[in-house]
């Protein structure tokens, strides 16, 4: 199981780094090659996001007592995730403004305050975003110590019901060997008694 997750984690730290060298490009370039980098790099960030997904179901097969680790290292890269698509929304922005400027002939100041509004907006909803995926990782986490609960109550539960068996039979045969045993008596007391008479 963790060698699957160790896997992953090798896969998103190519993939990774690749996106962070090919976002560095992208104000750089113009035209055609960078509409064709801008589309390679969507399509990586969603390769990311589905090894991401794989990496979080593997964290969810892993035993209790070793999950923190896992979880921990999911965390770090959920927040690398978020900086880079931050990262690649500033060079969209750029790149847009860029565009239009060379369009309208814009000298650029207003395209600055437009710039810094989204990019105030995009953090905020980064924030939000973060918060509800804390909110929905703890909600998965108290899920599966339920689930490990109810577990461990139906095993006792059958321990109990087993003893419960083993306990009537023990009454059983004791009360078979108790009627044994007065038998035996009985018969040895009516042996004595004829003894004793013939005598």
């Amino acid at each position: 199981m963790s060698s699957d997750f160790e896997g992953y984690e090798q896969d998103f730290a190519v993939l990774t780094a690749e996106i962070t060298g090919r976002i560095g490009k992208v104000p750089k370039l113009l035209g055609d090659e960078k509409k064709q980098l801008i589309a390679n790099v969507e399509k990586q960030l969603e390769e990311a996001r589905e090894l991401l997904e794989q990496m979080e179901l593997e964290v969810r097969e892993i035993p209790p007592q070793s999950r923190g680790m896992y979880s921990s290292r999911m965390r770090s890269y959920k927040q690398e995730m978020g900086k880079l698509e931050a990262d690649f929304k500033r060079s969209r922005i750029a790149y847009s403004d860029e565009v239009r400027n060379e369009l309208l002939g814009d000298d650029g100041n207003s395209s600055e305050n437009q710039r810094a509004h989204l990019l105030d907006n995009t953090e905020r909803l980064e924030r939000s975003s973060r918060r509800l995926e804390a909110g929905y990782q703890i909600a998965v986490e108290t899920e599966q110590i339920g689930q490990e609960m109810l577990e461990n109550l139906s095993h006792d539960r059958e321990k109990i019901q087993r003893a419960r068996e083993r306990l009537r039979e023990t009454d059983a045969n004791l009360g078979k060997s108790s009627r044994i045993l007065t038998g035996m008596l009985r018969r040895m007391c009516e042996n004595s008694h004829l003894q004793v008479k013939n005598w």
